[in-house]
C-alpha cells in the first residue's frame, strides 16, 4: 500500500508543535479509493492516535499493553502507534483539516461530532460500548497547599482578588467542562445561587471568568501553568490533580459540592482506517479500551467509572460527590454550546469582557 500525505499547509503547521517530522511524513494515505486496495492488514500496521492532552500517561500504558497482547496473539506482528496529544477541540479541527488520525480519544462528544459532521466518521459512535465513552472524571479546584484562601465552592472563585486559571474553551474540551460545571451547579442551587436563577448563574459565570488570569490552550498546559506558581486556583479535571499528587507534587484538590460528570469518548475515524487498511487493529484497540484490564489502568490514573451512580459514590481514592449530574439534564451539548459558547453565549461574552 502506497502512502501519500494529504495534509493541507494549515494542518501541517498546526501539527508541527505536537508531532515529529517522521509522524507528519507518514500521516496517512490518499483516502480516495484506498480502501479498495486493501488485501488484509499491512505487514506492520500503523495506527495514528490523536487524543486530548491529559490522559497521555494512561494511554502510554494502555497502548504498550495492547501492542504486547496483539504481538502474542498474531504471530509476532508489531503494531506501531503514532501518538499526538493536545487540546481536544484543536485535535478535532486538525483531523477535519487533514490530519489522518485513525482513532480519536477526545474530551467531549461534540469534538467527535465535528469529525463525523465532516464525513470522516460514518458509523454511530454513540452506539459503541458505554455510549462510546471510556473514562469519566469530575471538575475540581486545584489549590495551594493548605487551601490558604479557604476555597470551597464556585462563588469563592468569583471573589475579588482571586486569581483563577482555566483553559480556553475555544480550543480545550476541559475548559468547556469547567464552565458547564459552574453553570449547571449554579442552576441546581449551588455556588451561592438560588435554584433555577439564570440571572444569578450568569453573574457567577461573569465573576469567575473575570478573575481568570490566563486562558491556556489545553487543560494540561493550564495545570502546568499553575504548578509553575501562577494563580491561586486552577479549575481542572480530578484526574489531573491525582496524577500530579502521584508524581509527588503539592497539588491539592477541593471538590465543589456540585459537579458535572465529565465523559470522554473514543471513536474510530472510518474514512482513515479504511484508507490505511487498519480497521481490524483499530476496532480491536477500541474494544480493548472497554475491558476490565484497561478500566483498572484508567482508575489508577485517576478516572472514575463510566456509570453515573458509581462515579458519584466514589470509593478508594475517589471521594463521593454530593451532587453529580450529566449534561442531559441541561438539554445536552447542543443546548449548552448554544447557551454558553456560541458567539452570543454567556461564557463567550464574559471572556470578551
Amino acid at each position: 500500500m502506497t502512502f501519500r500525505c494529504t495534509l493541507t499547509r494549515w494542518a501541517a503547521l498546526a501539527l508541527a508543535p505536537v508531532l515529529s517530522l517522521s509522524v507528519l511524513a507518514a500521516c496517512g494515505n490518499d483516502p480516495a479509493g484506498a480502501a479498495a486496495e486493501c488485501n488484509g492488514l499491512p505487514e506492520q500496521p500503523t495506527i495514528s492516535f490523536a487524543a486530548y492532552s491529559t490522559p497521555r500517561e494512561a494511554y502510554g500504558k494502555i497502548i504498550s499493553a495492547f501492542k504486547s497482547d496483539w504481538k502474542d496473539e498474531h504471530d509476532g506482528q508489531e503494531v506501531i502507534f503514532q501518538e499526538s496529544y493536545d487540546a481536544s477541540t484543536l485535535q478535532a479541527s486538525r483531523v477535519v483539516g487533514g490530519y489522518q488520525a485513525d482513532i480519536v480519544a477526545l474530551s467531549l462528544g461534540p469534538d467527535v461530532d465535528e469529525i463525523a459532521d465532516a464525513g470522516l466518521i460514518t458509523h454511530d459512535w454513540t452506539q459503541e460500548a458505554d455510549g462510546g465513552m471510556v473514562t469519566t472524571s469530575v471538575v475540581v479546584f486545584d489549590v495551594r497547599p493548605g487551601n490558604p484562601l479557604g476555597i470551597e465552592d464556585w462563588d469563592d472563585l468569583a471573589a475579588p482578588g482571586v486569581e483563577v486559571l482555566t483553559p480556553d474553551p475555544a480550543s480545550s474540551g476541559g475548559a468547556r467542562w469547567n464552565l458547564v460545571s459552574a453553570w449547571g451547579a449554579a442552576l441546581r442551587g449551588f455556588g451561592g445561587v438560588s435554584e433555577n436563577d439564570e440571572a444569578g448563574a450568569t453573574t457567577l459565570m461573569q465573576g469567575v471568568l473575570g478573575n481568570v488570569i490566563a486562558f491556556d490552550s489545553s487543560a494540561r498546559k493550564s495545570i502546568q501553568n499553575f504548578e509553575d506558581g501562577n494563580g491561586d486556583v486552577a479549575i481542572t479535571y480530578e484526574n489531573e490533580v491525582l496524577t500530579a499528587q502521584a508524581a509527588g507534587k503539592e497539588d491539592e484538590a477541593v471538590y465543589p459540592p456540585s459537579s458535572v460528570l465529565i465523559e470522554n469518548p473514543v471513536a474510530i475515524v472510518d474514512q482513515n482506517v479504511d484508507a490505511h487498511c487498519v480497521r481490524e487493529v483499530a476496532e480491536a484497540f477500541v474494544e480493548y479500551l472497554h475491558t476490565d484490564e484497561v478500566k483498572e489502568i484508567f482508575a489508577d490514573a485517576g478516572y472514575r467509572s463510566t456509570d453515573l451512580a458509581e462515579a458519584q459514590k466514589g470509593g478508594g481514592d475517589f471521594p463521593a460527590i454530593e451532587d453529580l449530574w450529566d449534561v442531559d439534564g441541561f438539554g445536552g451539548w447542543d443546548a449548552l454550546n448554544d447557551k454558553l459558547f456560541s458567539d452570543t453565549g454567556i461564557a463567550t461574552q464574559a471572556i470578551a469582557g
